[in-house]
């Protein structure tokens, strides 16, 4: 059969999508995006502290041709992400498509990180990933798309990092094999790995040397903006669809493999 035969729907429009970090920076954007284009969009939040920027995402995306309501869990928590998928086609009657934003950063030296510290980067960087993943795939239709945001990180040789991208790591091989598991229902499954991005997340591990050298790395001597990732996430959600299992390293030069 022609290739052409097979192209999924690549509408946004009634689409329903769950953004796991989306009250503020990459998933409070993409959140929007989808929203702009007639998406049914699960904002997800990790903490009370989170939920006014959460329902402001909310705010906007109702006020245009999207619709959208806010979700709190601990993704690190197996229930909670069960109870939160659950939540989501109660809601709007299905998935088509998982965005994982979340994450945490940190920059330490391997010989000075404790037990606590490497539990918890796994516990969310990892842990939540998979089951995140692994909940969107039970529920997913036919067509849909799951992505979740690594780190660019995976292709640099550097110190300081051991704990954040090593915990990223996993992830590659969580994609590969859910994408392979998922044959024959044009599921596509990705991982998307932006460069140091311009953001709250980024700032508070660095120090104005550290900062200049990684702006210094990508060829307009700036950060990432998320404006710069929004596209290619959209790319991946419509016309991207036939890149299946892959990590996409999108960082202006930050790093290459």
């Amino acid at each position: 059969m022609a290739h052409t035969a097979k192209i999924p729907d690549k509408s946004l429009s009634n689409k329903v999508a769950f953004v796991g970090g989306a009250s503020r920076n990459l998933g409070g954007l993409i959140s929007r995006t989808l929203g702009a284009e007639g998406a049914l969009v699960a904002v997800h939040y990790n903490s009370d502290s989170s939920r006014e920027k959460a329902e402001g995402v909310v705010a906007e995306i109702n006020a245009g041709p999207g619709e959208a309501f806010s979700v709190q869990g601990d993704l690190t928590r197996v229930a909670e992400v069960e109870r939160v998928f659950n939540e989501v086609v109660n809601r709007f009657g299905k998935l088509d498509y998982s965005v994982n934003t979340a994450g945490m950063v940190l920059k330490k030296p391997l010989t000075e990180i404790t037990e606590e510290e490497y539990d918890r980067m796994f516990a969310v960087n990892s842990k939540a990933a998979f089951f995140v993943m692994r909940e969107a795939a039970r529920r997913i239709e036919d067509g849909g798309k799951i992505i979740t945001i690594v780190t660019s990180l995976l292709a640099a040789y550097t110190g300081l990092y051991s704990a954040y991208a090593g915990s990223k790591a996993p992830v590659e091989h969580f994609t590969r094999a859910l994408s392979k598991e998922l044959f024959g229902r044009n599921i596509s499954v990705n991982a998307l790995a932006p460069g140091p991005m311009d953001t709250g997340f980024f700032y508070p591990a660095e120090d104005d040397e550290s900062i200049a050298y990684h702006k210094s790395s990508s060829m307009d001597g700036d950060l990432t903006k998320i404006e710069d990732i929004v596209p290619w996430v959209r790319m991946l959600l419509t016309d991207g669809w036939w890149a299946n299992g892959q990590t996409l390293l999108v960082n202006g030069g930050y790093t290459t493999r």
